[in-house]
């Protein structure tokens, strides 16, 4: 068994100064467009950054996130960084909450009480891991960890913990982890709940008549996203020399996160919530992790891993949310074992922030009907 030893959030006062100076000193691009049709406006990354510099209390978010029982360990010469909250209710079923891209162990924050309490359903014990590469599980070991080798370490975590049955949940990059988890299907695992599947058309006769409307409605967001996605082909392909320009400028890293989190055309940008938005920057900040954060896509481009149309046999619940990619259900059938799916009406890419209630409520109904 690998050690598990207590961890605390400690930035320094420096690195905090440093961080200041750069956002004070930064180099502006020449705007092109006032919109959001070449990339992030500028007018809207200067008001981040000066919110960013001015108003946002880094000690004040380090102080509610070291209220969080957090560890580290290694696993397969991996530092592994995780939270664990045990929910006490007799009923509690292990859960292991996957984050995404560019998001942090942070994203969960608002899930925790909803699913410890054990006053309104089924309860769950929360283990949260930063995903390697990722905040605090660094630095990456070395090449090889796409999401499959991932899934691998998270199973070991959850056996480290002692839990020899346990469930999972990812979103983003945290559901291309967990459908692998289930595809290598360990003894206890007793299902899976994914915001996503990445799931295409076959060309099979009849497969499109299939769709409900609301899936239907979603080939506009999966249009979307393929006419802008550039983040993601530069990280599957190049992800060493972008690290350079995000861990030495804090403005390039807010900009180049904000391409998701935001939305490509801005959608997002009036709901922002700065303060959590800027919680994930700053850790991935601090930490000097954005680069190996991006090299978990480069992996899974030489692996095929989280998109690979191999046979998931664990218990699969989908949570669709509709301000997103809109997984199909007849198309994530042909690998995948689904024994619930929800068409949710509000909520989007990261629904753990923007639609607690509803992820919360799904997977309690998902994991008590397979209990």
């Amino acid at each position: 068994m690998a050690e598990i030893t207590p961890f605390r959030i400690a930035i320094s006062d420096a690195a905090i100064d440093d961080l200041k100076v750069r956002l004070e000193g930064a180099r502006w691009p020449q705007p092109i467009t006032e919109d959001w049709s070449h990339g992030q406006p500028v007018a809207f990354i200067r008001e981040l950054a000066d919110y960013w510099r001015q108003h946002f209390d880094w000690r004040k978010v380090e102080a509610d996130l070291n209220r969080l029982p957090q560890f580290l360990t290694a696993i397969d010469g991996q530092t592994i960084h995780f939270v664990h909250i045990r929910s006490g209710a007799s009923n509690a079923i292990p859960l292991l909450l996957v984050h995404g891209w560019p998001s942090s162990f942070a994203e969960f924050t608002d899930l925790v009480p909803l699913l410890t309490g054990g006053t309104d359903g089924q309860a769950f014990d929360l283990v949260i891991p930063s995903i390697p590469g990722y905040g605090f599980s660094t630095p990456l070991s070395g090449p090889g960890w796409d999401s499959t080798r991932i899934a691998g370490a998270f199973d070991a975590l959850m056996r480290e913990l002692g839990y020899s049955r346990y469930g999972a949940h990812g979103g983003d990059a945290g559901a291309l982890i967990v459908r692998e988890l289930g595809i290598l299907h360990p003894d206890g695992l007793i299902g899976v709940h994914l915001q996503h599947i990445f799931a295409f058309p076959s060309g099979a006769p009849g497969e499109m008549e299939q769709l409900t409307p609301f899936e239907r409605e979603g080939f506009a967001n999966l249009e979307s996203f393929q006419r802008y996605s550039g983040y993601q082909a530069i990280q599957q392909k190049r992800p060493g020399t972008l690290a350079y320009g995000l861990v030495d400028s804090p403005v390039g890293l807010l900009a180049w996160n904000s391409e998701l989190f935001v939305g490509f055309e801005g959608q997002g940008a009036r709901f922002l919530d700065r303060d959590r938005y800027l919680t994930h920057v700053a850790l991935s900040w601090f930490t000097g992790s954005a680069g190996s954060a991006a090299n978990h896509y480069f992996e899974d481009a030489q692996t095929g891993a989280g998109y690979r149309e191999v046979m998931n046999p664990t218990p699969t619940g989908v949570a669709v949310f509709p301000w997103d990619y809109r997984s199909v259900r007849v198309f994530a059938a042909r690998a995948n074992a689904i024994v619930h799916w929800t068409e949710m009406p509000r909520g989007g890419h990261f629904a753990a922030v923007d639609a607690p209630d509803l992820l919360a409520a799904d997977l309690r109904n998902f994991f008590a009907g397979i209990n």
